[in-house]
C-alpha cells in the first residue's frame, strides 16, 4: 500500500539517519576537545586560544541536532500511527464483509468468554503504553498552544469542513484534543469563538516556519489540503508549482475556485499546506 504517509516516513527515516550520523561526528569532536583540555589545561590561558569557544559551539550544535532528532522522531511516530490506523480500519471493514452474521456473533461470544476466564485467573488488566505510543502522546501534548488544521464537520455530514484552530488541551485518557476556533462564528451560531473536542484523526499539525526542513515536499500535480488565502478554511487544491525556496510558497489551484472559465493560480505559504486526508469529501 503505497500511501503518502509511507513515502513521508521513508524520507523522515533517511533524515533521522543523517542527523544521528552528524551527532556522532559532533560527539567525537567534543571528546577530542575534552582530552586536549585534560592533557594541556594551561592552553586555554594562552592568548588567541579558542578551545573553550569551539567547545561551546560544539555543545550548541549537539543540542540543536538532538532537538531536530526529537522533532523528526515525534513526527515519524505520528505518521506511523495514522498509517496503521487507516490500514486497520480497511482490514476490519473487509473482514466484516467476509464473516457471516451468525458466525460472527458466535465467535464474539466465544472470544469474550475466553477473555473473562483469563481475567479471573490472572492479575487485573493494567494498561501499558509502548515507547512509540508514549512518543505519540508526548507529541500530541506538545501541540498545546499551536495552530493546527482540524476537521470540525460531523461524521455523517456531506462534506468535510477543515479550519484552522488553536489547541488548548490534549487529554491523554480520552485521547481527544480540545481546540478553539478563534474566528468568530456567524450570527446564527452565536457570533462567538467555537470550541470543539476532537479525536487525533481529525487533527493535522502544520509545518513549523522555524523548522521548514521537516516540512513535506509536494510535487506538481499532487493534491493537497491548503489554507485558502485570506481565510482560515482549508480546501482541496492541486500543486501547480513546487515550493520555492526563496519564498517557501506553493503555487496552487483550488478546486471549485473557477473564475472566467479557468482556475486562478494562488500562492500559499508551505506551512499552510498539508497532505490531503484519505477519503476527503468536498
Amino acid at each position: 500500500m503505497a500511501s503518502p504517509d509511507i513515502t513521508e516516513m521513508l524520507e523522515k527515516s533517511k533524515e533521522l539517519d543523517r542527523l544521528r550520523k552528524e551527532q556522532e561526528e559532533v560527539l567525537l569532536e567534543i571528546n577530542k576537545m575534552h582530552k586536549k583540555l585534560q592533557n594541556t589545561p594551561e592552553a586555554v590561558e594562552k592568548p588567541g586560544d579558542n578551545s573553550l569557544s569551539k567547545l561551546k559551539m560544539l555543545y550548541t550544535q549537539a543540542k540543536e541536532l538532538s532537538e531536530s532528532e526529537m522533532r523528526y522522531l515525534s513526527l515519524h511516530c505520528f505518521l506511523a500511527w495514522r498509517m496503521v490506523k487507516g490500514i486497520s480500519n480497511q482490514l476490519l471493514g473487509q473482514l466484516d464483509a467476509m464473516i457471516p452474521a451468525g458466525g460472527a456473533g458466535q465467535q464474539r461470544r466465544r472470544i469474550g468468554n475466553e477473555q473473562k476466564k483469563k481475567r479471573m485467573k490472572g492479575d487485573p488488566d493494567i494498561p501499558r503504553l509502548s515507547p512509540s505510543m508514549r512518543n505519540q502522546q508526548e507529541f500530541f501534548a506538545s501541540l498545546k498552544g499551536e495552530q493546527v488544521a482540524a476537521r470540525v464537520a460531523q461524521e455523517d455530514g456531506e462534506k468535510d469542513e477543515w479550519v484552522i484552530v488553536k489547541v488548548t488541551h490534549y487529554d491523554k485518557e480520552s485521547k481527544e484534543f480540545e481546540v478553539l476556533d478563534e474566528e468568530p462564528g456567524d450570527d446564527e451560531e452565536g457570533g462567538g469563538q467555537r470550541k470543539y473536542k476532537l479525536p487525533w484523526s481529525h487533527i493535522i499539525p502544520f509545518p513549523k516556519m522555524s523548522d521548514l526542513a521537516t516540512a513535506p515536499e509536494f510535487p506538481p500535480g499532487k493534491q493537497v489540503l491548503a489554507v485558502y488565502p485570506g481565510t482560515t478554511a482549508l480546501y482541496k487544491a492541486t500543486v501547480v508549482q513546487a515550493r520555492k525556496r526563496k519564498s517557501d510558497d506553493y503555487t496552487l489551484e483550488f478546486d471549485d475556485d473557477e473564475e472566467d472559465g479557468s482556475l486562478p493560480q494562488r500562492m500559499v505559504p508551505c506551512n499552510q499546506v498539508v497532505a490531503l486526508p484519505d477519503g476527503h469529501r468536498q
